[in-house]
Protein backbone atom coordinates (compact mmCIF):
# COMPACT_ATOMS: atom_id res chain seq x y z
CA UNK A 1 0.00 0.00 0.00
CA UNK A 2 1.51 3.39 -0.97
CA UNK A 3 2.48 5.78 1.78
CA UNK A 4 0.34 8.91 2.14
CA UNK A 5 1.86 12.39 2.29
CA UNK A 6 1.02 12.56 6.00
CA UNK A 7 2.59 9.15 6.68
CA UNK A 8 5.72 10.18 4.76
CA UNK A 9 6.02 13.39 6.76
CA UNK A 10 5.41 11.61 10.09
CA UNK A 11 8.06 8.99 9.25
CA UNK A 12 10.50 11.67 8.09
CA UNK A 13 10.08 13.66 11.31
CA UNK A 14 10.21 10.60 13.59
CA UNK A 15 13.39 9.17 12.07
CA UNK A 16 16.59 9.93 13.97
CA UNK A 17 19.20 11.93 12.09
CA UNK A 18 21.52 9.18 10.90
CA UNK A 19 23.90 11.32 8.94
CA UNK A 20 27.51 10.27 8.37
CA UNK A 21 30.60 12.17 9.43
CA UNK A 22 31.78 11.75 5.85
CA UNK A 23 30.56 9.84 2.83
CA UNK A 24 33.19 7.16 3.48
CA UNK A 25 32.03 6.71 7.10
CA UNK A 26 28.72 5.14 6.15
CA UNK A 27 28.46 1.82 4.35
CA UNK A 28 24.79 2.19 3.37
CA UNK A 29 22.56 5.21 3.91
CA UNK A 30 19.20 4.77 5.66
CA UNK A 31 16.43 3.91 3.18
CA UNK A 32 14.36 7.03 3.89
CA UNK A 33 17.35 9.37 4.06
CA UNK A 34 19.43 8.55 1.00
CA UNK A 35 22.67 10.53 0.96
CA UNK A 36 22.72 13.49 -1.40
CA UNK A 37 25.23 12.54 -4.12
CA UNK A 38 27.32 15.73 -3.71
CA UNK A 39 27.50 15.45 0.08
CA UNK A 40 31.00 14.52 1.16
CA UNK A 41 32.80 15.32 -2.09
CA UNK A 42 33.25 19.02 -1.28
CA UNK A 43 30.70 20.20 -3.84
CA UNK A 44 27.58 22.15 -2.93
CA UNK A 45 24.12 22.24 -4.47
CA UNK A 46 24.37 24.25 -7.66
CA UNK A 47 22.99 27.77 -7.87
CA UNK A 48 20.46 28.94 -10.43
CA UNK A 49 18.68 32.18 -11.20
CA UNK A 50 15.94 33.36 -8.83
CA UNK A 51 13.87 34.40 -11.86
CA UNK A 52 11.70 37.49 -12.17
CA UNK A 53 9.09 36.56 -9.54
CA UNK A 54 10.98 36.67 -6.24
CA UNK A 55 9.33 38.69 -3.44
CA UNK A 56 11.28 39.46 -0.23
CA UNK A 57 9.95 39.39 3.33
CA UNK A 58 7.76 36.32 2.95
CA UNK A 59 5.80 35.01 5.93
CA UNK A 60 7.03 32.08 7.98
CA UNK A 61 4.90 29.11 6.96
CA UNK A 62 5.28 25.46 5.99
CA UNK A 63 1.83 24.78 4.58
CA UNK A 64 0.86 26.37 1.25
CA UNK A 65 -1.98 23.95 0.37
CA UNK A 66 -4.75 26.38 1.39
CA UNK A 67 -3.20 28.95 -0.98
CA UNK A 68 -4.27 26.82 -3.97
CA UNK A 69 -7.07 24.44 -2.99
CA UNK A 70 -7.49 23.29 -6.61
CA UNK A 71 -3.89 22.07 -6.88
CA UNK A 72 -2.43 18.59 -6.50
CA UNK A 73 -0.91 18.35 -3.01
CA UNK A 74 2.73 17.43 -2.50
CA UNK A 75 5.09 17.38 0.47
CA UNK A 76 8.67 18.33 -0.31
CA UNK A 77 11.29 17.62 2.34
CA UNK A 78 14.94 16.97 2.99
CA UNK A 79 17.98 18.07 4.91
CA UNK A 80 20.30 21.04 4.80
CA UNK A 81 23.83 19.62 5.07
CA UNK A 82 27.37 20.95 5.04
CA UNK A 83 29.78 19.76 2.37
CA UNK A 84 31.10 17.47 5.14
CA UNK A 85 27.63 15.88 5.47
CA UNK A 86 26.78 17.43 8.83
CA UNK A 87 23.24 18.78 9.44
CA UNK A 88 22.76 22.56 9.43
CA UNK A 89 20.22 23.63 12.08
CA UNK A 90 18.41 26.97 11.79
CA UNK A 91 19.12 27.31 8.06
CA UNK A 92 16.67 29.61 6.29
CA UNK A 93 14.74 27.89 3.49
CA UNK A 94 12.54 30.11 1.32
CA UNK A 95 10.15 28.65 -1.26
CA UNK A 96 8.03 30.23 -4.00
CA UNK A 97 6.38 28.82 -7.10
CA UNK A 98 3.56 29.09 -9.61
CA UNK A 99 0.02 27.94 -8.87
CA UNK A 100 -1.69 25.03 -10.60
CA UNK A 101 -2.40 27.26 -13.65
CA UNK A 102 1.23 28.42 -13.95
CA UNK A 103 0.66 31.91 -12.47
CA UNK A 104 2.70 33.57 -9.72
CA UNK A 105 1.18 35.81 -7.07
CA UNK A 106 3.11 39.06 -7.55
CA UNK A 107 0.91 41.13 -5.24
CA UNK A 108 0.91 39.04 -2.07
CA UNK A 109 2.37 35.91 -0.54
CA UNK A 110 0.26 33.13 -2.01
CA UNK A 111 2.50 30.05 -2.54
CA UNK A 112 5.40 31.92 -0.93
CA UNK A 113 6.97 31.50 2.47
CA UNK A 114 9.97 30.54 4.51
CA UNK A 115 10.97 28.37 7.45
CA UNK A 116 14.09 27.29 9.31
CA UNK A 117 15.59 23.81 9.40
CA UNK A 118 15.19 21.99 12.70
CA UNK A 119 17.99 20.89 15.04
CA UNK A 120 18.68 17.90 12.78
CA UNK A 121 18.82 20.02 9.61
CA UNK A 122 15.42 18.86 8.35
CA UNK A 123 13.10 21.09 6.31
CA UNK A 124 9.68 20.44 4.74
CA UNK A 125 6.81 22.20 3.02
CA UNK A 126 3.29 21.03 2.28
CA UNK A 127 2.34 22.64 -1.01
CA UNK A 128 1.01 21.89 -4.48
CA UNK A 129 2.57 20.78 -7.73
CA UNK A 130 3.29 23.97 -9.68
CA UNK A 131 1.65 24.43 -13.05
CA UNK A 132 3.46 25.03 -16.31
CA UNK A 133 3.89 28.36 -18.02
CA UNK A 134 5.39 29.14 -21.45
CA UNK A 135 9.11 28.52 -21.79
CA UNK A 136 9.65 26.67 -18.48
CA UNK A 137 9.36 23.17 -17.17
CA UNK A 138 7.69 22.46 -13.80
CA UNK A 139 9.85 23.77 -10.91
CA UNK A 140 10.12 25.24 -7.43
CA UNK A 141 12.30 28.27 -6.57
CA UNK A 142 14.33 28.01 -3.36
CA UNK A 143 16.79 30.07 -1.33
CA UNK A 144 18.85 28.39 1.41
CA UNK A 145 21.12 30.15 3.90
CA UNK A 146 22.92 28.84 6.96
CA UNK A 147 23.04 31.30 9.86
CA UNK A 148 25.43 34.09 8.85
CA UNK A 149 26.34 32.38 5.57
CA UNK A 150 25.92 33.21 1.90
CA UNK A 151 22.54 32.65 0.21
CA UNK A 152 22.18 29.73 -2.20
CA UNK A 153 19.47 30.48 -4.78
CA UNK A 154 18.41 27.54 -6.91
CA UNK A 155 15.46 25.66 -8.43
CA UNK A 156 14.13 22.12 -7.97
CA UNK A 157 12.71 20.07 -10.84
CA UNK A 158 10.40 17.12 -11.42
CA UNK A 159 11.73 13.97 -13.09
CA UNK A 160 10.10 12.76 -16.30
CA UNK A 161 8.67 16.15 -17.32
CA UNK A 162 8.40 16.58 -21.08
CA UNK A 163 9.59 20.18 -20.72
CA UNK A 164 12.87 19.29 -19.00
CA UNK A 165 14.72 18.79 -22.30
CA UNK A 166 13.43 22.06 -23.75
CA UNK A 167 14.03 24.25 -20.68
CA UNK A 168 17.35 26.09 -21.07
CA UNK A 169 17.72 26.47 -17.27
CA UNK A 170 16.90 22.86 -16.29
CA UNK A 171 19.72 20.89 -14.63
CA UNK A 172 19.35 17.21 -13.75
CA UNK A 173 21.42 17.67 -10.58
CA UNK A 174 18.41 19.50 -9.12
CA UNK A 175 15.80 16.77 -9.62
CA UNK A 176 13.50 15.97 -6.73
CA UNK A 177 13.16 12.30 -5.81
CA UNK A 178 9.38 12.04 -6.29
CA UNK A 179 7.12 9.28 -4.96
CA UNK A 180 3.40 9.03 -5.62
CA UNK A 181 0.91 8.88 -2.76
CA UNK A 182 -2.85 8.34 -2.74
CA UNK A 183 -3.33 11.91 -1.51
CA UNK A 184 -0.81 13.62 -3.80
CA UNK A 185 2.86 12.86 -3.58
CA UNK A 186 6.11 13.65 -1.86
CA UNK A 187 9.51 14.78 -3.06
CA UNK A 188 12.92 14.63 -1.44
CA UNK A 189 15.95 16.87 -1.91
CA UNK A 190 18.91 17.53 0.39
CA UNK A 191 20.67 20.88 0.05
CA UNK A 192 24.44 20.85 0.47
CA UNK A 193 25.86 24.26 1.38
CA UNK A 194 29.21 25.71 2.45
Amino acid sequence: MPTSRRQFLATFLAAPALLPLSSAAQESPPALLALTPACGDGAQTIAQTEGPYFTPDTPMKRNFVADAPGGVAIVIAGYVLTTGCMPVPEALIELWHADEAGAYDNDGYRLRGHQFSDAQGRWWFETIVPGLYPGRTRHFHVKVQRPGGPVLTTQLYFPGEAGNDRDRIFDGRLLLDISAAPDGGYGRFDFVIR
